[in-house]
């Protein structure tokens, strides 16, 4: 199986890396990006979609996704699989696969969870929307890359999944970083809620794995002055991607929306831009709000 890698950045190149540490032959693409260790360098996206039987692209945005993938899934091999991993909305992960369909290619909306940490590791999570028959073809690619890969439903349900769980992710960091706060207005010491919140019914992943607070819980961001293993520029681009899908379905998502706009403040206007999403913690200790 011939797998080409188009976007080769912080996720794309970890993944491409591991699928050639086992053995598989990959080759890649980026219009700025050098090729990782162990992948032959394509000249072009279409070469890529000429000679590979999968095709996985890891890209910035539902714009990029859909005009790379309307310039190769006209060049792709018969019965070829295109595999996208980017973070994009619904409707546009619907329309590839639709494109997809016309060719006679199968296609497979596959966003992630896990960061670069995730992605090098091959410890990631892979939320798969399309047909039974394109998820059972990519998993043993899936199981090289990540730990774990969920068939959500037909084309779209992996993104709608990813957009899901990151709102949930998005306003429990908020959250989290909030109560810090109050507890050092509170003389409460931050080991001491770390130790009763994470055992008790305040549990989440943001307290428990990926704890904003520098010095408290396992090692995160914040011990590394948050430099990103997902930033808040990327949590702010899916929780605007939660909010245009809720929109799109008269969906009720106050926590989200506001979520959304804390983190378009902080990001936009403040000092958010380029640190890790947990950073956000910085931004209610310098601040007093009414």
């Amino acid at each position: 199986m011939k797998i080409g890698i188009i976007g080769l950045g912080n996720m794309g190149a970890p993944m491409a890396n591991n699928l050639a540490k086992a053995s598989y032959e990959v080759t890649g693409f980026d219009i700025i990006l050098p090729c990782a260790e162990g992948i032959t360098r394509a000249p072009s996206a279409v070469s890529i979609a000429k000679s590979c039987d999968v095709v996985i692209t890891m890209l910035p945005n539902g714009e990029i996704v859909q005009s790379v993938s309307e310039e190769i899934i006209p060049e792709m091999l018969d019965g070829s699989i295109l595999l996208d991993c980017s973070t994009i909305d619904v409707e546009t992960a619907v329309k590839v696969a639709n494109l997809a369909s016309k060719y006679g290619v199968l296609a497979g909306d596959a966003p992630v969870s896990g960061g670069v940490g995730g992605a090098v590791s091959g410890s990631l999570t892979f939320m798969v929307g399309g047909s039974e028959v394109t998820f059972n073809k990519v998993a043993p690619l899936l199981k090289i890359m990540g730990q774990k890969s969920v068939h959500c439903g037909p084309s779209g349900s992996g993104q709608a999944a990813k957009i899901c769980n990151n709102m949930i992710l998005g306003t429990t960091m908020i959250a989290t970083c909030e109560a810090f706060i109050l507890a050092d207005k509170l003389n409460l010491d931050r080991q001491k809620m770390f130790d009763v919140v994470s055992t008790s019914s305040g549990y989440s992943w943001s307290m428990n794995t990926y704890c904003p607070a520098p010095g408290v819980g396992p090692v995160s961001p914040a011990d590394n002055n948050y430099k990103p293993g997902f930033s808040s520029d990327l949590m702010l681009k899916d929780l605007k991607l939660s909010q245009l899908a809720a929109k799109s379905v008269n969906a009720d998502t106050p926590m989200g929306k506001l979520a959304t706009e804390l983190f378009k403040t902080y990001v936009e206007d403040e000092d958010g831009s380029g640190k890790d999403f947990s950073s956000m913690i910085e931004r209610f200790s310098k601040r007093d709000h009414p």
